[in-house]
């Protein structure tokens, strides 16, 4: 494993916990600034909203700006934003603070998503950025715990010196380990090729399929070309609906441990340490997969997702089903993401805005699934009610998949065609 990308697994690490410790600290934050429990919310609604935004609007604006330079003034911005936190006087410096340390959080997944992919051979591709997001995972683990054992050792500002301190090692850590070049792919003998392809949106997947890869355009105007691959486009939906139908179920998971499974309120945290676990096996597993047969693979996850969210509707009464399947929605629930992030940036020829857009595509589709979830519990449907709409958005994300998968398929077999 290249140690850079131990770095940039250490950079995610750190932005997953900012992004989740959080809720584990609301009570405390809303105490000492002596705000409501929706005022502190807004902390967490805010980040959310700023990851949209930040992953475009970053990602534009250092268009031409060297890869490793642009993630290490991410991190810094990263820091910033935690330190903020950490010394805020008031609701109002906590809240900017979260918004700053949220600015960063898609630009650094997606810049970071094809540095990552570009310190290994090209047949690991996937496995680099399950890597890369092994610490976004473990954060998802590790977060909420963390957050709430620190808080209540040492005060919830604890807390966000020691994410600043984790921040701080990843800066040191990128700016030494990640080669100044990485994530400059340079042309191949059959780039003509690609190119010529390329016109179609297809040609990232055929060069990808024939170990070829083009220059990644660097300007904003050429990444804006990127977006006129239908293969692009399809990705992005795929992405956000399949993230919508788990986070749709996820938003509510802690009410049908409680009201339907028959859980205790303190269980639930171990709950969801054990659905974290499934996130990083998920990971792992859907990276090495996707690096033998991509769009399988993705179609493969979807499906396992979607029915492993039906079987937990349908099971949820039961304490051990419950267990088990909380777990199988984290893997198969991450299984699709390294997949998603290869496809997307593959299809857009390493632009790194389209990288970003996946993030923010993710973050659409988690606000439009806890909000229809939301909508099937207000319509006296039950608690069981989001696990079922969350089925029902991913079962869209797998009819886009199919499509997308099936408009790739003869590129792929024309470039398998030996040449005369």
């Amino acid at each position: 494993m290249p140690s850079g990308l131990v770095a940039l697994a250490l950079g995610g690490f750190g932005i997953g916990l900012t992004e989740f410790l959080i809720a584990g600290l609301l009570p405390q934050v809303a105490s000492s600034f002596a705000v409501s429990e929706a005022a502190a919310g807004r902390l967490i609604s805010g980040y959310a909203l700023s990851v949209a935004v930040g992953a475009i609007a970053l990602t534009a604006a250092t268009a031409r700006l060297p890869r490793k330079h642009v993630l290490v003034g991410l991190v810094a911005l990263f820091v910033i934003g935690n330190l903020l936190s950490a010394v805020a006087p008031n609701y109002e410096v906590m809240l900017l603070g979260r918004i700053v340390a949220a600015l960063c959080h898609g630009s650094f997944f997606g810049i970071g998503s094809l540095v990552a992919r570009s310190l290994v051979a090209p047949e690991k591709k996937s496995r680099a950025v399950a890597v890369m997001f092994a610490g976004l995972t473990v954060a998802n683990v590790l977060g909420v715990p963390f957050g709430a054992l620190v808080g209540e050792r040492w005060g919830w500002r604890a807390a966000f010196w020691a994410v600043t301190a984790i921040g701080l090692i990843a800066l040191a850590g990128i700016a030494a380990l990640v080669p100044s070049r990485a994530g400059r792919a340079q042309p191949l003998a059959d780039a003509e090729r690609t190119t010529e392809a390329g016109a179609t949106g297809a040609g990232a997947e055929t060069g990808a399929g024939a170990g070829a890869e083009r220059i990644p355009p660097s300007g904003l105007r050429q990444q804006l070309r990127a977006f006129r691959s239908w293969q692009v486009w399809l990705t992005l939906v795929a992405t956000a609906l399949s993230y919508g139908g788990m986070f749709g179920a996820f938003s509510y998971i802690a009410y049908t441990f409680t009201e339907v499974s028959g859980f205790a309120s303190a269980d639930v945290a171990w709950l969801l340490m054990v659905y974290g676990v499934g996130l990083v096996v998920g990971n792992l597993v859907g990276g090495r997969a996707a690096d033998r047969d991509r769009d399988r693979a993705l179609v493969l996850a979807l499906l396992g997702l979607a029915l492993t969210l039906t079987l937990f509707g349908l099971l949820a009464e039961s304490a051990t089903a419950s267990v088990v399947l909380v777990f199988l929605m984290g893997v198969t629930g991450f299984a699709s993401v390294p997949g998603m992030i290869t496809r997307v940036t593959d299809f857009a020829h390493g632009a790194a805005l389209a990288a970003s857009a996946n993030v923010s595509a993710s973050n659409v589709g988690n606000a439009l699934g806890a909000w229809l979830g939301g909508l099937a519990i207000s319509a006296g449907l039950g608690y069981t009610a989001p696990l079922y709409v969350g089925a029902g958005i991913v079962l869209m994300s797998v009819a886009v998949m199919v499509v997308a998968a099936q408009r790739a398929r003869p590129h792929r077999a024309a470039d398998r065609v030996p040449a005369r």
